[in-house]
């Protein structure tokens, strides 16, 4: 019996030294239409990272050919495959261009958003390819409404904008919690909070956004000059209006009610002055 396994294993070991010594030989020596054929057993085989290397070389002798939208469209499977994500969301969109009428461009359409999506970093990090997922998820949407993708694609394009979302929102605080050690992020905190705010109707943070912004208008008015500081404290108190009326039973209220006092407190001095 163990003489039965040993003689298995020795003739799989013999099929793959074969099949890599033919792999080499083809990619080393072949005409470019064996490249070819071998490029695509290897892609069929799933193993992507070898028919990679072969579309590589074979791509310049198909270009303008009827072969060349085939090769394309496994190139951009292939690496999406091997999770090079950022390159597979390239060519998918680079497909759907240059094939416009192939039944695989709305598959490729919805593959490109899919691979900028995965590409994408936490909330925190550069938001590059979430932008690009979310332009080419909603480019899908606009283009295939009836897809039957559609429902996935609108998952995908929400949470993508609940990533930007949150990270606009922590800019802004981030603003805000450095102007003890520079005054001039007090203003960006105040235009980041109003961008948030202008960007994203409705969104779940804008309690604490328009609270966060009425700390820093208020911090800002009391720490400007005589010159400024009337036209700021007006400005704070807006900022407190516009809270009290979106949030009237807000948790913050509290806090915002003593900042209302200091503005007040600090705007009849100036009033005397």
């Amino acid at each position: 019996m163990q003489k039965m396994k040993n003689l298995a294993y020795i003739a799989v070991m013999l099929l793959v030294l074969s099949s890599c010594g033919e792999y080499q030989k083809v990619l080393n020596k072949g005409t470019v239409e064996e490249q070819y054929k071998m490029a695509v057993k290897m892609y069929e085989a799933q193993k992507y990272g070898k028919a990679l290397r072969l579309f590589e070389k074979i791509t310049p002798s198909y270009r303008g050919k009827p072969q060349m939208e085939r090769i394309q469209f496994m190139v951009s499977q292939s690496n999406f495959n091997e999770k090079n994500y950022g390159l597979a969301g390239y060519y998918f969109n680079r497909f759907t261009g240059n094939y416009p009428k192939s039944s695989k461009r709305e598959e490729a359409a919805f593959l490109s958003a899919l691979s900028y999506y995965k590409a994408a970093p936490s909330f925190s990090l550069d938001p590059t390819d979430t932008n690009k997922a979310l332009e080419a998820f909603q480019k899908f949407m606009d283009n295939y409404p009836d897809s039957d993708k559609i429902e996935e694609a609108n998952k995908y394009h929400a949470e993508l904008r609940a990533k930007l979302e949150k990270k606009s929102f922590e800019i802004a605080k981030t603003y805000y919690k450095t102007a003890d050690y520079d005054s001039r992020n007090y203003k960006a905190a105040i235009v980041a909070f109003d961008n948030l705010l202008e960007d994203y109707l409705g969104t779940k943070y804008k309690e604490e956004a328009l609270y966060y912004r009425l700390k820093a208008a208020h911090d800002f008015a009391i720490k400007s000059t005589q010159r400024r500081k009337a036209e700021r404290i007006k400005e704070a108190v807006k900022a407190y209006d516009k809270l009290k009326r979106n949030f009237p039973e807000s948790k913050f209220m509290e806090e915002s009610n003593e900042m209302l006092a200091t503005l007040n407190k600090e705007q009849e001095q100036l009033a005397k002055s």
